[in-house]
């Protein structure tokens, strides 16, 4: 295909809850430099797909409240951030982007990231991405990238495939997983024909049009049935209604789980989700005891596999801690035990009620 009909979604909006309290719904993760890279989340995503498509045709889809923390991290046109007026999960705001670039290439092909993964070895993610490509413009079929698992983890989704060929690097996808418990978890990795869900797609627009209509007719109904509105002055009125009407949904929920010719590239680069705070401990280099810091001044004492976050680098010393995740910023500090990560959630929730309560 030609590649000015190869277009990008990075999906930007969330608020990041599980990197609190470096992460706040008015600066999230996407915008901050977690790796100490010198780049945001966001910007490193954008970066990774500029060899493959043309730097105008890579959108974000975020939030109203984040469009000038976009424009100012990323130098791109205003028109190129796709900003949805409230927060419906990933189907909607994905349903309207598609519409509003069909509406302008009938033939565009999309990837689909969300804006906050680590990729290493880029090289062969560009070769995987490549072949996703080619088997989405060949193929009436929605591609998804899976990632080889090398854990039992409770955390991911996982995708089940038909593994008859195992030298075929595209498998035709049996069925997607939920989240299991960690028995389920270590039969899946035992198994061999379970990979963790990335959460990245790639599809030609008309493809995922019709799988809207044949799945989920009520966000067919509100975005793809409306063409004439977009790219003109009306779509901004048109989405704030159009918006209003949906139901907040998962694309995976709406389309995945239900489409019958979805396919798998069984990938072959590094990857993480940086999901959880945990996820930054795993990548960092540790030292014998299993800890890891993000700055030199940070000091272990009888302390194993802990992980020490701080804002500022000011002198920390640790002693007597296993498996916490320590995080400093100025105004919070957060002391948490590895094992309770996933609660961390409900627990900033029970944090808000207090604070109601105690006015």
């Amino acid at each position: 295909m030609e590649q000015k009909s190869l277009y990008c979604l990075i999906m930007a909006g969330g608020v990041g809850s599980r990197f609190w309290p470096l992460s706040t719904e008015d600066n999230p993760k996407q915008f901050l430099d977690f790796l100490g890279t010198g780049q945001s989340l966001l910007q490193m995503t954008f970066d990774r797909f500029l060899s493959s498509v043309p730097k105008e045709n890579i959108f974000i889809l975020t939030n109203e409240a984040y469009k000038s923390k976009v424009i100012d991290q990323l130098k791109v046109d205003k028109g190129q951030v796709i900003c949805e007026p409230q927060r419906k999960n990933t189907a909607p705001c994905i349903a309207f982007a598609t519409a509003k670039i069909l509406n302008k290439d009938a033939n565009a092909t999309l990837v689909v990231t969300p804006a906050d993964h680590l990729i290493t070895n880029e090289k062969q993610f560009n070769s995987d991405l490549d072949i996703a490509i080619s088997t989405a413009i060949e193929e009436d079929k929605l591609i998804t990238f899976g990632i080889k698992p090398h854990r039992p983890d409770t955390g991911y989704g996982y995708i089940e495939f038909n593994d008859t060929d195992k030298s075929q690097q595209v498998q035709k996808v049996l069925q997607f997983r939920e989240k299991p418990d960690l028995n389920k978890a270590e039969e899946f990795l035992n198994s061999g024909n379970f990979y963790w869900n990335s959460g990245m797609f790639i599809w030609r627009g008309s493809v995922l049009k019709c799988s809207f209509e044949k799945h989920c007719p009520e966000l067919f109904n509100i975005f793809f049935a409306n063409g004439d509105v977009y790219n003109k002055e009306e779509e901004e009125k048109f989405c704030e209604v159009a918006f209003e009407k949906c139901s907040s949904i998962s694309i995976d929920y709406a389309i995945m789980e239900k489409e019958k010719n979805v396919a798998v590239i069984l990938s072959k680069f590094g990857w993480s989700d940086l999901g959880t705070w945990g996820s930054i401990k795993d990548i960092r280099e540790k030292d014998s005891d299993g800890n890891t810091q993000n700055h030199d001044d940070i000091h272990f004492f009888n302390s194993e596999n802990c992980f020490v976050y701080s804002k500022e680098s000011k002198t920390i010393l640790v002693d007597g801690l296993q498996n916490f995740i320590v995080v400093d910023t100025p105004e919070k500090l957060m002391v948490l035990n590895g094992e309770n990560e996933q609660r961390l959630k409900t627990y900033l929730v029970e944090l808000e009620a207090k604070k109601i309560t105690n006015g």
